[in-house]
Protein backbone atom coordinates (compact mmCIF):
# COMPACT_ATOMS: atom_id res chain seq x y z
CA UNK A 1 0.00 0.00 0.00
CA UNK A 2 1.62 3.32 -1.00
CA UNK A 3 2.29 5.54 1.98
CA UNK A 4 2.89 8.75 0.06
CA UNK A 5 -0.73 9.42 -0.94
CA UNK A 6 -1.48 13.04 0.02
CA UNK A 7 -4.34 13.51 2.46
CA UNK A 8 -7.42 15.12 0.87
CA UNK A 9 -8.54 18.45 2.28
CA UNK A 10 -11.94 17.61 3.78
CA UNK A 11 -12.23 16.05 7.25
CA UNK A 12 -14.27 12.96 6.11
CA UNK A 13 -11.59 12.24 3.49
CA UNK A 14 -8.86 12.44 6.11
CA UNK A 15 -10.85 10.16 8.41
CA UNK A 16 -11.30 7.61 5.63
CA UNK A 17 -7.54 7.62 4.98
CA UNK A 18 -6.95 6.90 8.65
CA UNK A 19 -9.62 4.18 8.60
CA UNK A 20 -7.78 2.38 5.78
CA UNK A 21 -4.62 2.34 7.93
CA UNK A 22 -6.54 1.04 10.96
CA UNK A 23 -8.30 -1.60 8.86
CA UNK A 24 -5.05 -2.79 7.31
CA UNK A 25 -3.30 -3.11 10.69
CA UNK A 26 -6.32 -4.77 12.33
CA UNK A 27 -6.91 -7.45 9.74
CA UNK A 28 -3.21 -8.19 9.41
CA UNK A 29 -3.22 -8.75 13.19
CA UNK A 30 -6.27 -11.03 12.92
CA UNK A 31 -4.52 -13.08 10.22
CA UNK A 32 -1.42 -13.49 12.38
CA UNK A 33 -3.59 -14.45 15.40
CA UNK A 34 -5.49 -17.08 13.42
CA UNK A 35 -2.27 -18.59 12.08
CA UNK A 36 -0.87 -18.78 15.63
CA UNK A 37 -4.14 -20.28 16.91
CA UNK A 38 -4.18 -23.00 14.24
CA UNK A 39 -0.49 -23.88 14.23
CA UNK A 40 0.44 -23.49 17.89
CA UNK A 41 -2.80 -23.84 19.86
CA UNK A 42 -4.54 -26.39 17.66
CA UNK A 43 -7.72 -24.37 17.03
CA UNK A 44 -10.28 -26.21 14.92
CA UNK A 45 -11.59 -23.61 12.46
CA UNK A 46 -13.30 -23.46 9.08
CA UNK A 47 -10.05 -22.23 7.54
CA UNK A 48 -11.31 -21.55 3.97
CA UNK A 49 -14.21 -19.45 5.28
CA UNK A 50 -12.01 -17.48 7.71
CA UNK A 51 -9.36 -16.81 5.05
CA UNK A 52 -12.11 -15.77 2.59
CA UNK A 53 -13.38 -13.16 5.09
CA UNK A 54 -9.86 -11.75 5.62
CA UNK A 55 -9.18 -11.62 1.86
CA UNK A 56 -12.53 -9.91 1.28
CA UNK A 57 -11.70 -7.22 3.84
CA UNK A 58 -8.29 -6.77 2.24
CA UNK A 59 -9.93 -6.22 -1.14
CA UNK A 60 -12.35 -3.72 0.44
CA UNK A 61 -9.36 -1.85 1.87
CA UNK A 62 -7.64 -1.75 -1.53
CA UNK A 63 -10.87 -0.51 -3.15
CA UNK A 64 -11.18 2.17 -0.43
CA UNK A 65 -7.66 3.38 -1.10
CA UNK A 66 -8.42 3.53 -4.83
CA UNK A 67 -11.63 5.49 -4.10
CA UNK A 68 -9.62 8.10 -2.19
CA UNK A 69 -8.01 9.09 -5.48
CA UNK A 70 -11.36 10.40 -6.77
CA UNK A 71 -11.89 14.17 -6.75
CA UNK A 72 -15.31 13.78 -5.05
CA UNK A 73 -15.38 14.37 -1.28
CA UNK A 74 -16.38 11.63 1.12
CA UNK A 75 -19.80 12.23 2.67
CA UNK A 76 -20.79 11.25 6.20
CA UNK A 77 -23.12 8.59 4.79
CA UNK A 78 -20.32 7.05 2.74
CA UNK A 79 -18.04 7.02 5.78
CA UNK A 80 -20.81 5.29 7.78
CA UNK A 81 -21.07 2.62 5.04
CA UNK A 82 -17.32 1.95 5.34
CA UNK A 83 -17.68 1.48 9.11
CA UNK A 84 -20.71 -0.77 8.57
CA UNK A 85 -18.57 -2.91 6.23
CA UNK A 86 -16.02 -3.21 9.04
CA UNK A 87 -18.74 -4.35 11.46
CA UNK A 88 -19.99 -6.85 8.87
CA UNK A 89 -16.48 -8.22 8.35
CA UNK A 90 -15.92 -8.53 12.10
CA UNK A 91 -19.27 -10.30 12.50
CA UNK A 92 -18.39 -12.89 9.84
CA UNK A 93 -14.95 -13.45 11.35
CA UNK A 94 -16.35 -13.86 14.85
CA UNK A 95 -19.11 -16.16 13.51
CA UNK A 96 -16.47 -18.60 12.24
CA UNK A 97 -14.22 -18.23 15.32
CA UNK A 98 -16.45 -18.90 18.31
CA UNK A 99 -18.96 -16.07 18.28
CA UNK A 100 -19.36 -14.32 21.64
CA UNK A 101 -16.83 -16.71 23.23
CA UNK A 102 -14.06 -15.14 21.13
CA UNK A 103 -12.14 -12.83 23.51
CA UNK A 104 -11.56 -10.31 20.68
CA UNK A 105 -15.27 -9.66 20.21
CA UNK A 106 -15.00 -6.42 22.19
CA UNK A 107 -13.10 -5.08 19.17
CA UNK A 108 -16.57 -3.97 18.06
CA UNK A 109 -15.89 -0.95 20.32
CA UNK A 110 -13.26 0.36 17.88
CA UNK A 111 -15.63 1.18 14.97
CA UNK A 112 -18.22 2.35 17.54
CA UNK A 113 -15.70 4.80 19.02
CA UNK A 114 -14.56 6.00 15.58
CA UNK A 115 -18.18 6.66 14.59
CA UNK A 116 -18.88 8.54 17.83
CA UNK A 117 -15.83 10.75 17.32
CA UNK A 118 -16.30 11.55 13.63
CA UNK A 119 -19.93 11.15 12.55
CA UNK A 120 -23.16 13.04 13.28
CA UNK A 121 -25.26 11.94 16.23
CA UNK A 122 -27.80 9.74 14.40
CA UNK A 123 -25.13 8.01 12.29
CA UNK A 124 -23.09 7.19 15.41
CA UNK A 125 -26.11 5.55 17.05
CA UNK A 126 -26.93 3.59 13.89
CA UNK A 127 -23.48 2.00 13.99
CA UNK A 128 -23.62 1.44 17.77
CA UNK A 129 -26.98 -0.34 17.51
CA UNK A 130 -25.69 -2.43 14.59
CA UNK A 131 -22.68 -3.55 16.62
CA UNK A 132 -24.90 -4.34 19.63
CA UNK A 133 -27.24 -6.36 17.44
CA UNK A 134 -24.37 -8.29 15.85
CA UNK A 135 -22.91 -9.10 19.29
CA UNK A 136 -26.33 -10.31 20.50
CA UNK A 137 -26.80 -12.60 17.50
CA UNK A 138 -23.30 -14.05 17.93
CA UNK A 139 -24.24 -15.17 21.44
CA UNK A 140 -26.64 -17.66 19.90
CA UNK A 141 -25.50 -18.29 16.33
CA UNK A 142 -21.84 -19.16 15.63
CA UNK A 143 -19.36 -21.93 14.84
CA UNK A 144 -18.05 -23.10 18.21
CA UNK A 145 -14.32 -23.43 18.87
CA UNK A 146 -13.72 -26.05 21.63
CA UNK A 147 -10.66 -24.26 22.95
CA UNK A 148 -12.72 -21.09 23.60
CA UNK A 149 -15.49 -22.72 25.67
CA UNK A 150 -18.43 -25.07 25.33
CA UNK A 151 -21.53 -24.48 23.23
CA UNK A 152 -24.17 -22.71 25.34
CA UNK A 153 -27.14 -22.09 23.05
CA UNK A 154 -29.63 -23.31 25.63
CA UNK A 155 -27.60 -22.69 28.78
CA UNK A 156 -25.89 -19.29 28.75
CA UNK A 157 -22.48 -19.05 30.42
CA UNK A 158 -22.58 -16.30 33.05
CA UNK A 159 -19.12 -15.05 32.09
CA UNK A 160 -20.13 -14.61 28.45
CA UNK A 161 -23.42 -13.01 29.51
CA UNK A 162 -21.47 -10.57 31.67
CA UNK A 163 -19.22 -9.74 28.68
CA UNK A 164 -22.33 -9.06 26.62
CA UNK A 165 -23.84 -6.73 29.24
CA UNK A 166 -20.48 -4.97 29.63
CA UNK A 167 -20.28 -4.42 25.88
CA UNK A 168 -23.77 -2.90 25.76
CA UNK A 169 -22.94 -0.52 28.60
CA UNK A 170 -19.53 0.39 27.11
CA UNK A 171 -20.89 0.93 23.60
CA UNK A 172 -23.67 3.20 24.87
CA UNK A 173 -21.37 5.27 27.07
CA UNK A 174 -18.67 5.52 24.40
CA UNK A 175 -21.16 6.65 21.78
CA UNK A 176 -22.69 9.27 24.06
CA UNK A 177 -19.64 10.74 25.76
CA UNK A 178 -17.14 10.48 22.89
CA UNK A 179 -19.63 12.16 20.56
CA UNK A 180 -20.28 14.96 23.06
CA UNK A 181 -16.56 15.54 23.62
CA UNK A 182 -15.76 15.48 19.89
CA UNK A 183 -18.66 17.84 19.19
CA UNK A 184 -17.44 20.24 21.88
CA UNK A 185 -13.91 20.18 20.47
CA UNK A 186 -15.15 20.82 16.92
CA UNK A 187 -17.33 23.68 18.16
CA UNK A 188 -14.39 25.17 20.06
CA UNK A 189 -12.13 24.94 17.00
CA UNK A 190 -14.75 26.62 14.82
CA UNK A 191 -15.20 29.40 17.37
CA UNK A 192 -11.45 29.97 17.61
CA UNK A 193 -11.16 30.00 13.84
CA UNK A 194 -13.93 32.58 13.50
CA UNK A 195 -12.35 34.69 16.25
CA UNK A 196 -8.95 34.64 14.56
CA UNK A 197 -10.48 35.54 11.18
CA UNK A 198 -12.46 38.39 12.75
CA UNK A 199 -9.38 39.75 14.53
CA UNK A 200 -7.32 39.60 11.33
CA UNK A 201 -10.10 41.29 9.35
CA UNK A 202 -10.43 44.04 11.95
CA UNK A 203 -6.68 44.65 11.85
CA UNK A 204 -6.77 44.96 8.08
CA UNK A 205 -9.77 47.30 8.19
CA UNK A 206 -8.03 49.43 10.79
CA UNK A 207 -4.90 49.54 8.63
CA UNK A 208 -6.93 50.65 5.61
CA UNK A 209 -8.76 53.30 7.65
CA UNK A 210 -5.51 54.61 9.14
CA UNK A 211 -3.85 54.86 5.74
CA UNK A 212 -6.94 56.52 4.25
CA UNK A 213 -6.98 59.14 7.01
CA UNK A 214 -3.27 59.76 6.64
CA UNK A 215 -3.52 60.03 2.87
CA UNK A 216 -6.44 62.46 3.14
CA UNK A 217 -4.44 64.63 5.52
CA UNK A 218 -1.34 64.56 3.31
CA UNK A 219 -3.29 65.38 0.13
CA UNK A 220 -4.82 68.49 1.66
CA UNK A 221 -1.58 70.53 1.56
CA UNK A 222 -0.59 69.87 -2.08
CA UNK A 223 -4.17 70.45 -3.25
CA UNK A 224 -4.29 73.81 -1.48
CA UNK A 225 -0.93 74.76 -3.05
CA UNK A 226 -2.17 73.74 -6.48
CA UNK A 227 -5.34 75.80 -6.03
CA UNK A 228 -3.32 78.96 -5.16
CA UNK A 229 -0.93 78.48 -8.10
CA UNK A 230 -3.78 77.83 -10.53
CA UNK A 231 -5.50 81.05 -9.42
CA UNK A 232 -2.31 83.01 -10.07
CA UNK A 233 -1.79 81.34 -13.45
CA UNK A 234 -5.40 82.08 -14.41
CA UNK A 235 -4.95 85.77 -13.65
CA UNK A 236 -1.78 85.91 -15.77
CA UNK A 237 -3.15 83.93 -18.73
CA UNK A 238 -6.66 85.38 -18.79
CA UNK A 239 -9.86 83.40 -18.63
CA UNK A 240 -10.78 83.73 -22.33
CA UNK A 241 -7.57 82.24 -23.70
CA UNK A 242 -7.18 78.52 -24.48
CA UNK A 243 -4.63 78.23 -21.68
CA UNK A 244 -7.02 80.00 -19.31
CA UNK A 245 -9.78 77.52 -20.15
CA UNK A 246 -7.45 74.60 -19.43
CA UNK A 247 -6.43 76.18 -16.14
CA UNK A 248 -10.09 76.68 -15.24
CA UNK A 249 -10.73 72.97 -15.88
CA UNK A 250 -7.75 72.03 -13.72
CA UNK A 251 -8.98 74.30 -10.94
CA UNK A 252 -12.39 72.64 -11.06
CA UNK A 253 -10.79 69.20 -10.80
CA UNK A 254 -8.74 70.33 -7.80
CA UNK A 255 -11.89 71.69 -6.15
CA UNK A 256 -13.61 68.32 -6.73
CA UNK A 257 -10.71 66.50 -5.05
CA UNK A 258 -10.83 68.85 -2.06
CA UNK A 259 -14.62 68.42 -1.80
CA UNK A 260 -14.23 64.62 -1.77
CA UNK A 261 -11.66 64.83 1.01
CA UNK A 262 -13.95 67.07 3.09
CA UNK A 263 -16.85 64.69 2.49
CA UNK A 264 -14.69 61.75 3.54
CA UNK A 265 -13.94 63.35 6.90
CA UNK A 266 -17.54 64.55 7.42
CA UNK A 267 -18.97 61.11 6.63
CA UNK A 268 -16.54 59.45 9.03
CA UNK A 269 -17.58 61.80 11.82
CA UNK A 270 -21.27 61.41 11.02
CA UNK A 271 -21.04 57.62 10.96
CA UNK A 272 -19.36 57.58 14.35
CA UNK A 273 -22.20 59.68 15.77
CA UNK A 274 -25.16 58.12 13.91
CA UNK A 275 -27.12 55.11 15.17
CA UNK A 276 -28.23 52.42 12.70
CA UNK A 277 -31.90 52.66 11.80
CA UNK A 278 -34.54 50.01 11.15
CA UNK A 279 -35.95 50.12 7.63
CA UNK A 280 -38.40 48.10 5.57
CA UNK A 281 -36.04 45.97 3.49
CA UNK A 282 -37.90 46.29 0.17
CA UNK A 283 -38.22 50.08 0.47
CA UNK A 284 -34.55 50.37 1.46
CA UNK A 285 -33.36 48.17 -1.39
CA UNK A 286 -35.40 50.00 -4.05
CA UNK A 287 -34.11 53.37 -2.84
CA UNK A 288 -30.55 52.05 -2.88
CA UNK A 289 -30.93 50.76 -6.42
CA UNK A 290 -32.34 54.11 -7.57
CA UNK A 291 -29.31 55.92 -6.16
CA UNK A 292 -27.02 53.38 -7.77
CA UNK A 293 -28.64 53.89 -11.18
CA UNK A 294 -27.71 57.57 -11.03
CA UNK A 295 -24.08 56.50 -10.84
CA UNK A 296 -24.45 53.67 -13.38
CA UNK A 297 -26.92 54.82 -16.05
CA UNK A 298 -25.54 52.17 -18.45
CA UNK A 299 -27.02 49.33 -16.36
CA UNK A 300 -30.13 47.30 -17.13
CA UNK A 301 -31.52 45.16 -14.33
CA UNK A 302 -34.49 43.15 -13.11
CA UNK A 303 -35.60 43.17 -9.47
CA UNK A 304 -37.61 40.23 -8.17
CA UNK A 305 -39.09 40.43 -4.69
CA UNK A 306 -40.51 37.31 -3.01
CA UNK A 307 -44.20 37.76 -2.33
CA UNK A 308 -44.48 36.71 1.28
CA UNK A 309 -46.95 37.71 3.95
CA UNK A 310 -45.81 40.70 5.95
CA UNK A 311 -42.72 42.84 5.49
CA UNK A 312 -39.17 42.19 6.62
CA UNK A 313 -37.21 44.89 8.41
CA UNK A 314 -33.47 45.40 8.47
CA UNK A 315 -30.97 47.35 10.57
CA UNK A 316 -29.08 49.62 8.13
CA UNK A 317 -26.71 52.55 8.03
CA UNK A 318 -24.62 54.30 5.38
CA UNK A 319 -21.82 51.73 5.58
CA UNK A 320 -24.24 48.96 4.62
CA UNK A 321 -25.52 51.08 1.73
CA UNK A 322 -21.96 51.46 0.48
CA UNK A 323 -21.23 47.75 0.90
CA UNK A 324 -24.20 46.69 -1.21
CA UNK A 325 -23.42 49.41 -3.77
CA UNK A 326 -19.92 47.92 -4.11
CA UNK A 327 -21.42 44.52 -4.90
CA UNK A 328 -23.78 46.04 -7.45
CA UNK A 329 -20.84 47.88 -9.05
CA UNK A 330 -18.87 44.63 -9.26
CA UNK A 331 -21.77 43.01 -11.10
CA UNK A 332 -22.07 46.01 -13.44
CA UNK A 333 -18.32 45.96 -14.12
CA UNK A 334 -18.54 42.29 -15.10
CA UNK A 335 -21.55 42.78 -17.42
CA UNK A 336 -23.89 45.80 -17.16
CA UNK A 337 -26.69 44.19 -19.16
CA UNK A 338 -29.53 42.26 -17.55
CA UNK A 339 -28.36 42.15 -13.93
CA UNK A 340 -30.76 40.05 -11.86
CA UNK A 341 -31.43 41.19 -8.28
CA UNK A 342 -33.51 39.03 -5.95
CA UNK A 343 -34.90 39.77 -2.51
CA UNK A 344 -36.22 37.09 -0.17
CA UNK A 345 -36.43 36.53 3.57
CA UNK A 346 -37.00 33.83 6.16
CA UNK A 347 -38.02 34.04 9.80
CA UNK A 348 -34.43 34.96 10.71
CA UNK A 349 -32.59 36.31 7.67
CA UNK A 350 -32.90 38.56 4.66
CA UNK A 351 -31.33 37.19 1.45
CA UNK A 352 -30.27 39.45 -1.42
CA UNK A 353 -29.05 37.78 -4.62
CA UNK A 354 -27.13 39.65 -7.33
CA UNK A 355 -26.43 37.79 -10.54
CA UNK A 356 -24.47 39.09 -13.52
CA UNK A 357 -23.78 37.45 -16.88
CA UNK A 358 -20.06 38.09 -16.93
CA UNK A 359 -17.15 35.63 -17.16
CA UNK A 360 -17.52 34.34 -13.59
CA UNK A 361 -14.85 33.85 -10.92
CA UNK A 362 -11.57 32.01 -11.37
CA UNK A 363 -11.62 28.98 -9.07
CA UNK A 364 -8.05 29.58 -7.85
CA UNK A 365 -9.07 32.86 -6.14
CA UNK A 366 -12.74 32.20 -5.36
CA UNK A 367 -12.05 31.13 -1.74
CA UNK A 368 -9.87 34.20 -1.07
CA UNK A 369 -12.30 36.90 -2.17
CA UNK A 370 -13.30 39.11 0.72
CA UNK A 371 -10.76 37.57 3.12
CA UNK A 372 -7.80 39.62 1.88
CA UNK A 373 -6.96 42.16 -0.80
CA UNK A 374 -7.67 39.95 -3.82
CA UNK A 375 -9.28 41.42 -6.92
CA UNK A 376 -10.89 39.91 -10.01
CA UNK A 377 -10.22 43.11 -11.96
CA UNK A 378 -6.99 43.77 -13.83
CA UNK A 379 -6.60 47.18 -12.16
CA UNK A 380 -8.36 46.44 -8.90
CA UNK A 381 -6.77 46.31 -5.47
CA UNK A 382 -9.40 44.06 -3.85
CA UNK A 383 -10.05 46.60 -1.09
CA UNK A 384 -13.69 47.24 -2.06
CA UNK A 385 -14.76 43.62 -1.74
CA UNK A 386 -12.74 43.17 1.44
CA UNK A 387 -14.40 46.17 3.09
CA UNK A 388 -17.79 44.96 1.85
CA UNK A 389 -17.26 41.61 3.58
CA UNK A 390 -16.09 43.33 6.76
CA UNK A 391 -19.13 45.64 6.83
CA UNK A 392 -21.69 42.89 6.24
CA UNK A 393 -19.99 40.64 8.80
CA UNK A 394 -20.24 43.49 11.32
CA UNK A 395 -24.02 43.40 10.81
CA UNK A 396 -24.01 39.67 11.58
CA UNK A 397 -24.39 38.66 7.94
CA UNK A 398 -22.26 37.08 5.24
CA UNK A 399 -21.39 37.25 1.56
CA UNK A 400 -20.97 34.20 -0.70
CA UNK A 401 -19.92 34.23 -4.35
CA UNK A 402 -20.67 31.37 -6.74
CA UNK A 403 -20.19 30.63 -10.40
CA UNK A 404 -23.74 30.29 -11.73
CA UNK A 405 -24.41 27.06 -13.69
CA UNK A 406 -25.74 29.14 -16.62
CA UNK A 407 -22.76 31.51 -16.61
CA UNK A 408 -21.83 34.62 -14.68
CA UNK A 409 -21.44 35.21 -10.96
CA UNK A 410 -24.10 34.85 -8.27
CA UNK A 411 -23.48 36.96 -5.15
CA UNK A 412 -25.59 36.01 -2.14
CA UNK A 413 -25.86 38.46 0.77
CA UNK A 414 -27.41 37.19 4.00
CA UNK A 415 -28.33 39.65 6.75
CA UNK A 416 -30.20 39.11 10.04
CA UNK A 417 -33.67 40.58 10.22
CA UNK A 418 -34.30 43.41 12.67
CA UNK A 419 -34.02 42.13 16.24
CA UNK A 420 -31.10 39.78 15.57
CA UNK A 421 -28.61 42.39 16.76
CA UNK A 422 -25.67 44.31 15.36
CA UNK A 423 -22.15 43.14 16.14
CA UNK A 424 -19.85 45.86 17.35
Amino acid sequence: MPAALPLPLSTPNRNLVRLTYVRGITWTGFLVGIIVGIELLGFVLDVPAVIAVIVAMGLINIATWWRLGWPRDVSHLEYLIHLMLDVAGLSLLFYFTGGATNPFITYYLVPVTIAAATLPWHYAWVLACTAMGAYSILMLVYHPVPQLGSHYTMNLNLHVLGMWLNFFLSAGLVTFFIYKMAHALRHRDQTLSRTRESALRNEQVLAVATQAAGTAHELGTPLSTMAVLLNEMQEEAGKDTPLGEDLTLLRQQVDVCKAHLRQLVENADRRRMAEPEVRDVETWLRALINRWLVLRPDVTFHLEVARRRGQAQLVVDTTLDQALTNLLNNAADAQPDDIEIGLDWTSENVIIDIRDHGPGIAMDIADQLGETFVSTKSRGLGIGLFLTHATINRFGGGVSLYNHPDGGTLTEVTLPRSGQGLHP
